[in-house]
């Protein structure tokens, strides 16, 4: 990165600089704010779409060829999110992926790209801070989580909620609902894609929760 280009903590941290010298109104700062934050998530989500799918390898599209892709797909951006369709005449597989923020479309052409696990991964790289979460009727069981470090904790919550909301509204999400699962928050951690939580910047580093362990000086 250049030294004279802002990082994105720069960034918010200038406009919340501004928005605080000319408005007194902190709710609509705070829309602004997350206006802006939404749409550069929009961005980083297209950006990371299109370069996954440049990258993406399709040596033909046989049934194998293409449930392999599929797979790949599934992998990285979630269950019941990604729909594809053939198109023969171009020799191409068109991709749309479905997220709360509206579709991204692509297209992959054939190619000879190599199927190696690390050609594959989005380019997009993330500061992550901690982020525990706990439940307010047990405070003693922790689910460890992250979120970019340009998010506040209260950000950093309103997020999770949305992701959670959007989750089980969601076809995948109607669908494990319909399987028999709960609208909890430890059904949501065991089941969200952890790209829908990557996407609105957050992190889940284990699915379940931990108890707090309490230091001792000596082992008993």
């Amino acid at each position: 990165m250049p030294k004279n280009q802002l990082t994105e903590k720069e960034v918010f941290e200038l406009l919340q600089n501004v928005l605080s010298q000319t408005t007194q109104d902190s709710n609509l700062a705070q829309k602004i704010l997350d206006a802006i934050r939404k749409e550069m998530e929009r961005k980083r989500q297209s950006a990371a779409f299109h370069e996954f799918c440049r990258r993406c390898p399709l040596p033909d599209l046989k049934v194998e060829t293409l449930k392999e892709v599929s797979q790949r797909f599934e992998d990285n951006f979630g269950r019941d999110l990604v729909d594809f369709a053939i198109d023969e005449e171009e020799g191409l597989l068109n991709v749309e992926l479905n997220l709360p923020t509206g579709s991204l479309m692509s297209s992959i052409g054939i190619n000879d790209l190599p199927w190696e696990e690390q050609e594959l991964e989005p380019e997009v790289k993330i500061k992550i801070v901690p982020f525990p979460v706990v439940m307010p009727g047990d405070k003693e069981l922790v689910w460890m989580l992250g979120r970019r470090e340009t998010m506040t904790p209260q950000e950093g919550l309103r997020a999770l909620l949305e992701v959670q909301a959007d989750f089980w509204e969601s076809r995948s999400g109607q669908l494990q609902l319909r399987k028999g699962a709960e609208r909890t928050f430890p059904e949501f951690m065991q089941r969200v894609p952890a790209k829908l939580l990557n996407e609105a910047g957050l992190r889940r580093h284990y699915k379940d929760a931990e108890a707090i362990t309490v230091m001792r000086r000596e082992l008993p």
